[in-house]
């Protein structure tokens, strides 16, 4: 059994140390943080599944970065676990939103039965998707929800001719490509002020920010994904700009580069009288955003004609 990623943020040396050789013990990996400022770079280019934070010594930043990993769409179902003073006394957990806490000295064995306990907790609570960590379903549906009536725009994603690439390349490549996809979203949503990212499933997402943003966050997804995508590709395909593969009817087809389609959907459209509704519409925009050649959004401006990038 493949054991869980665990990231230490702590900056005693002989405390973080001495857990990363106990946790390894166990079988964990565990990856050390001793600066604050480093935690979030490192956390999007390798997600931890656990993050411990020790509170036990002055830790600068440790609050903010608290508040910042609760926050995020993408970190805030991470269970965290606190270190505090074996002396010390919360009469309040509001300025430490934490999912458990042990006390120093530490006892070791307690500490992996509250990983144990955490991570099992939050199997039951969540429905993240477990290639991306991003939100489900139950978390999609109530977003969309809330964002009825707003001058938010729900955006849907997905990634044109995503099954013949698995097909031709494999499913390593394949979820690569869809956890790619998952930070470029997450980050482009994060950078532009805020707001939700989820994962329907597969190669389809969905993301909520303000309507005025909207353009922006889809412009900076597809220019970062279209760049990041020649990567996956050998110079020759490049050069001619597909690859062969099996359509569905089991016959060869040239299949071009990869690209995503994305439909926006403003939720303060007249054409938006209920939740179920949004994806009806964004599903044709979707449509036409793959007739056009390459990546391209499509805005719904139903008080005069779809707009399409």
């Amino acid at each position: 059994m493949q054991h869980s990623r665990i990231a230490l943020i702590c900056t005693q040396p002989q405390l973080a140390s001495l857990l990363q050789l106990r946790l390894q013990s166990k079988g964990y990996q565990v990856m050390v943080v001793e600066k604050t400022v480093a935690v979030l770079g490192a956390f999007y280019s390798d997600p931890p599944d656990l993050i411990i934070v020790d509170f036990s010594s002055p830790c600068v930043g440790c609050h903010d970065i608290l508040f910042m990993l609760r926050g995020d769409s993408f970190f805030s179902p991470i269970p965290i676990i606190g270190i505090f003073p074996g002396t010390s006394e919360q009469d309040s957990w509001d300025d430490f939103p934490l999912d458990d806490f042990v006390t120093t000295p530490v006892n070791f064995e307690e500490l992996v039965s509250r990983i144990t306990l955490a991570q099992s907790r939050i199997k039951r609570i969540f429905d993240n998707n477990p290639l991306t960590r991003l939100p489900g379903n139950t978390s999609i549906h109530r977003a969309i929800d809330e964002a009825l009536g707003l001058p938010l725009a729900v955006c849907y994603v997905d990634i044109n001719h995503f099954k013949p690439y698995n097909d031709v390349y494999g499913f390593s490549h394949g979820d690569e490509v869809i956890r790619m996809l998952a930070r470029i979203m997450s980050n482009a949503v994060r950078e532009s002020g805020g707001g939700f990212s989820g994962h329907v499933g597969g190669d389809d997402f969905v993301f909520i920010v303000p309507r005025e943003r909207a353009e922006q966050v889809c412009a900076t997804i597809i220019s970062h994904f279209d760049q990041i995508v020649q990567t996956l590709f050998d110079e020759e395909t490049k050069k001619r700009g597909y690859y062969v593969a099996h359509n569905r009817k089991g016959e060869k087809e040239q299949m071009p580069i990869l690209a995503i389609s994305i439909g926006v959907v403003p939720m303060d459209s007249p054409a938006i009288s209920h939740a179920a509704r949004v994806a009806e519409v964004a599903a044709e925009l979707k449509k036409l955003a793959k007739g056009n050649q390459g990546s391209s959004y499509v805005v719904d401006r139903r008080s005069r004609t779809f707009e399409d990038v």
